[in-house]
């Protein structure tokens, strides 16, 4: 079928492609502002955490180091969480809408909590849960989005592959290879921008700031949701 001069397959894949930078966006904002605001915590990418615990651990850095171990275990309950939820609603994007919600709350509740320690450990759980489910979306679902858009190490992994093999075979010769790496700057791109956001804003005002990727999952649910 071709609408506007343009095939469906052409138009899904260009959904995808902007639906794969913002996922990624939102996952490089809420973890670079859980790591400057958030004591130094990951909340998309929860395995960096052993390696700032155990760093912390060793140069007696931070008593409170232990924390850092406390995001893991709530970032498995999000991911059964969110499986139970995607089985028992039969819908997709029912995990965005969670996921949305979630960091409103966080961001609402770091509003009333202020600069205090303890509150900012809990708000940086909370945003944890709403990662987790990110990461169930991805996995679950894996055609919805170019690759994963927690965590970038696959990606350039599979980039720089896909380069090699264009600087092996020419760039017109290798067509799966160019629209391969194509797609990872997408994901690739989206999280580092969503990286400077999340940084610039959570230095300014602090966890309050992931009420904005709150808002715009609840708008990617509203367009994209299951009919």
């Amino acid at each position: 079928m071709v609408i506007n001069g343009k095939t469906t397959m052409e138009t899904n894949q260009n959904n995808i492609q902007w639906f794969s930078l913002l996922l990624s966006a939102v996952a490089g904002y809420c973890d670079t502002a859980t790591f400057i605001a958030g004591n130094g915590t990951f909340s998309a990418h929860v395995t960096g955490n052993f390696i700032i615990f155990a760093a912390q651990a060793v140069l007696n850095a931070d008593p409170n180091a232990w924390i850092k171990l406390v995001t893991f275990p709530v970032f498995i309950v999000a991911i059964i969480t969110g499986g139970w939820l995607a089985e028992k609603t039969g819908k997709r994007y029912v995990l965005l809408a969670a996921e949305g919600v979630l960091l409103m709350v966080a961001g609402g509740m770091a509003s009333r909590l202020g600069a205090d320690q303890s509150g900012r450990y809990l708000v940086v759980m909370v945003i944890v849960l709403a990662m987790g489910l990110q990461n169930t979306f991805g996995k679950l679902f894996p055609k919805e989005t170019h690759g994963p858009t927690t965590m970038m190490t696959g990606n350039v992994t599979q980039a720089s592959l896909d380069l090699g093999n264009l600087l092996r075979n020419g760039f017109r010769a290798d067509y799966l290879s160019l629209e391969s790496i194509k797609k990872q700057l997408f994901l690739i791109g989206g999280f580092l921008a969503g990286c400077f956001l999340g940084g610039l804003l959570a230095k300014w005002i602090g966890l309050q700031a992931v009420i904005l990727p709150g808002l715009m999952m609840m708008i990617i649910y509203f367009i994209r949701k299951d009919r």
